[in-house]
């Protein structure tokens, strides 16, 4: 049996309610994803005896199987979250420094119980597994490694996909939550340091911000130059007609699932070199990367000049999303897991949280 629940993060409800963590001492995380109704969702499948084991998705949907404690459960945290807030609290200034710092410690405690409480955790890469290991001493040999991956079948070159541009234009495009802040600064940064240039050689530019939930700050920059889309029915048009896509994240953390999807589209990518770390593609070849905004404008711009040039990188993309980064090769590490005789598998029930 395999059910998937999935909370939006866009009314303020779970905002206002995530602040009662200051009085619990609890990660603010925590409480933004507390939600009664799938608590007793949960509880109910799990007390009928209908679920053997569980698989959760990121740390903050560990908090509706803790408490039961002879259920088996693996944890798929994907990144070091506690690490992330950590970092934002670095880029803030007070009073967000101090509440994202104290984010970063109690999340790291939380996350800390739920590893020490699982019969395997993950995270995306070697290099969080370290991260991990570093800020949470005594969970060593707790965590592994699980990848990302992208559904290449659904991410797959079509043509016949209508373009979502007006004829006369040339798109540049970003796609994500636009609520997220490491993507609301990646496109501000975008919009500000980088398209006056490239528009200053080429009017005909457009940048379009693609993606649900923008915040204030996002929809600010909609102007003739760039275009704020808002929730979109289907991503695929935007990728497939992009001439470039982009992706300026100065904070990020783990494998950027808008970076794989726009390599499964065959689509030339220019993102920044750290958020490229952790990404397993020949730079130059199959993606190209930037860190300044002199360097994204000389990327962008040698692939505009030469359509052979993207063409191949985008071909190359695929291929190496194909061959690295499919779901059946990710996944065969946490279906070890839950295979006999440790974890039976007749009706494993997941449960995920999106954001």
């Amino acid at each position: 049996m395999r059910g998937v629940v999935r909370r939006a993060t866009a009314s303020q409800a779970p905002r206002l309610r995530s602040l009662t963590g200051l009085l619990t001492g609890q990660s603010l995380t925590e409480q933004y994803y507390r939600n009664a109704e799938l608590r007793r969702w949960a509880d109910g499948l799990i007390m009928q005896g209908k679920v053997d084991a569980a698989v959760v998705f990121s740390s903050s949907m560990a908090q509706y199987v803790m408490h039961h404690e002879h259920l088996p459960f693996l944890a798929d945290m994907v990144d070091v979250d506690s690490a992330k807030w950590t970092q934002y609290g670095d880029a803030r200034t007070w009073p967000q420094s101090w509440l994202y710092r104290r984010e970063g410690r109690t999340l790291l405690d939380f996350e800390r119980r739920v590893v020490k409480q699982a019969r395997q955790s993950f995270l995306v890469t070697e290099r969080e597994v370290a991260l991990f290991n570093a800020l949470a001493p005594g969970c060593e040999g707790r965590v592994a490694v699980s990848g990302n991956g992208v559904n290449a079948e659904f991410f797959t070159p079509d043509a016949s996909l209508p373009s979502p541009f007006a004829p006369d234009e040339t798109a540049l495009v970003f796609t994500g939550a636009m609520d997220y802040w490491p993507n609301v600064d990646a496109v501000r940064w975008f919009a500000q340091d980088m398209l006056p240039a490239l528009r200053a050689r080429r009017p005909s530019l457009r940048f379009h911000i693609v993606g649900r939930s923008p915040t204030p700050a996002v929809r600010e920059l909609a102007s003739d130059a760039v275009v704020v889309t808002g929730t979109v029915p289907d991503v695929r048009p935007y990728l497939q007609h992009a001439a470039v896509v982009v992706a300026p994240l100065r904070l990020a953390r783990g494998i950027q699932n808008k970076v794989l999807e726009a390599m499964a589209m065959a689509r030339p990518v220019v993102a920044s070199t750290s958020c490229l770390e952790p990404i397993d593609a020949e730079r130059g070849i199959e993606i190209l990367a930037a860190s300044t905004p002199v360097e994204f404008v000389r990327q962008i711009e040698a692939l505009l000049v030469s359509n052979d040039r993207a063409t191949s990188i985008g071909d190359a993309a695929r291929r190496r999303v194909l061959q690295r980064y499919s779901w059946e090769a990710n996944l065969r590490v946490i279906d070890a897991h839950l295979s006999p005789p440790q974890v039976p598998t007749r009706t494993c029930q997941p449960l995920a949280a999106t954001t």
